[in-house]
């Protein structure tokens, strides 16, 4: 009889790679590492110290009796207490009839993993912001084009200068379709309009308001559509990574290739004036 049921298979060697998500809360326009060399060295935790501000009084000559005072201290633990893990192995034999760089691309996606999970950690902190940094407690309707920049971006803006936020370095994470919004606002698309020749030329957001515009799926989900924007400056944020390793190793009861990785991370809220809050409705 005729053999009809062998079907010989050929796996293609270009993997379909895996669409990603763009990274920004862990980056450094958001967080710093300021602490990470002490936890480094030794120990998960660091104890961050700030003291009271000095009494300034008026001083009248001969009359003034100077008494130093007392100054205060507060202070802010920053603990190393997050920590996740991946371990795969392929076997020889998948591996040589997958073909394509398995290995390599896994690897990838479970390091990406894990920095997708310290993206996430970190923007949870927003809940923290003082309450005077945030622009109200309702979300605020984006459903014109101009309302991104005039209800939003302008608002945190002010909250920002009202806290003595320093201008430099400010940062906004808004979630992709109020970026997309804002692409219907002159003053983000034609450099003419926005006053800026950077970006703005390519009809993406580049600056506005003050602001180092980036977009974020992980933008926090307040309830429903509505959504945190994150805005301030890198110093009201720290974040520390203690141990982040991967380790390749040939797995004793298998004929195959193993893979295992170890990420131990913490962050603060270290300076809760230094961020500002919005809600933003898709409404």
């Amino acid at each position: 009889m005729a053999i009809t049921r062998f079907r010989p298979e050929i796996w293609a060697a270009e993997l379909l790679v895996a669409l990603r998500k763009a990274l920004v809360y862990g980056s450094p326009a958001v967080v710093n590492r300021d602490y990470e060399g002490e936890i480094r060295e030794a120990g998960d935790t660091v104890r961050i110290t700030s003291i009271s501000d000095p009494t300034v009084s008026t001083y009248t000559a001969n009359v003034t009796s100077v008494t130093p005072e007392e100054l205060t201290d507060a202070q802010r633990t920053l603990v190393v207490d997050q920590a996740k893990y991946f371990a795969f192995f392929v076997d020889d034999v998948d591996a040589r009839q997958a073909k394509g760089s398995v290995m390599p691309e896994a690897m990838r996606r479970a390091a990406y993993k894990i920095a997708d999970g310290i993206d996430q950690f970190i923007v949870a902190l927003y809940t923290g912001v003082q309450s005077a940094n945030q622009v109200g407690t309702v979300a605020v309707p984006t459903g014109t084009p101009t309302a991104f920049y005039d209800s939003i971006l302008v608002p945190l803006a002010v909250k920002l200068d009202e806290a003595n936020v320093p201008t430099d370095g400010r940062f906004c994470v808004v979630p992709p379709w109020l970026h997309g919004r804002g692409l219907r606002d002159d003053r983000f698309v034609r450099a003419d309009a926005s006053g800026s020749t950077q970006t703005l030329r390519k009809g993406f957001i580049g600056t506005a308001a003050g602001f180092e515009i980036y977009k974020s799926n992980n933008a926090p989900l307040v309830t429903g559509d509505d959504y945190a924007v994150l805005a301030g400056v890198n110093s009201g944020i720290s974040f520390a990574e203690q141990i982040s390793k991967t380790e390749a190793y040939r797995p004793e009861a298998k004929f195959a290739d193993a893979v295992k990785g170890l990420a131990l991370y913490g962050a603060k809220l270290v300076r809760p004036d230094a961020l500002a809050t919005a809600i933003a409705s898709q409404t």
